[in-house]
């Protein structure tokens, strides 16, 4: 009897080490998947600002959204966000101001400064969308697998189904930036 269970147990653990090994490979390979396909749009979610300034992450995220532009993936891009706490200016105003200086010309960028919240930008993103008749959209995000699942599931409950996430793979991480996103990742998960 102990000796069968503690077979039990062994097979057990092993299940569930083959289980998170599974988990943690896809959402790693995730992280690194490039979904590139022709859009009307690049919707930039907000990622908030620091004295006027946008964050590293929102410049990655603006970044990524100038790069599908530059190379005729989409059209326009939508930048999402508004006021942040203490902020004079809409945080989307202030990402348009870094992607202007990028060279995208002014006509090309659109702002969206009422959101507080990922569901939000994508719900007003998709309004100025209807207003533009742009029909498809990719969400342009810096890469890390966890805002690309976020972003996903916030489509998801949004019901803008015209608009789909675009994994960008960003190359030469650095193990430990990974080693959080797979937390992060996990910890959506679970």
């Amino acid at each position: 009897m102990k000796k069968t269970l503690k077979k039990l147990i062994r097979i057990l653990l092993c299940a569930v080490l083959i289980y998170l090994t599974a988990t943690s490979a896809t959402i790693f390979l995730y992280a690194y998947t490039d979904e590139k396909e022709p859009s009307d749009v690049a919707i930039v979610l907000g990622a908030g600002t620091v004295n006027n300034e946008a964050s590293p992450v929102f410049k990655e995220r603006v970044n990524h959204a100038v790069t599908l532009y530059k190379e005729g993936v989409v059209k326009k891009i939508i930048i999402t966000g508004g006021l942040g706490e203490g902020s004079v200016l809409a945080d989307s105003v202030v990402a348009k101001r870094y992607a202007l200086s990028l060279g995208v010309p002014e006509r090309d960028v659109l702002t969206e400064e009422k959101s507080t919240i990922t569901q939000e930008n994508l719900v007003y993103a998709k309004q100025m969308m209807d207003s533009a008749e742009a029909r498809f959209a990719a969400v342009a995000a810096e890469g890390f697998a966890h805002r690309n699942l976020r972003a996903s599931l916030a489509i998801t409950r949004s019901s803008v189904e015209e608009i789909d996430t675009v994994g960008y793979g960003v190359v030469g991480k650095h193990v430990d930036t990974v080693l959080v996103e797979v937390a992060f990742a996990l910890d959506a998960v679970f």
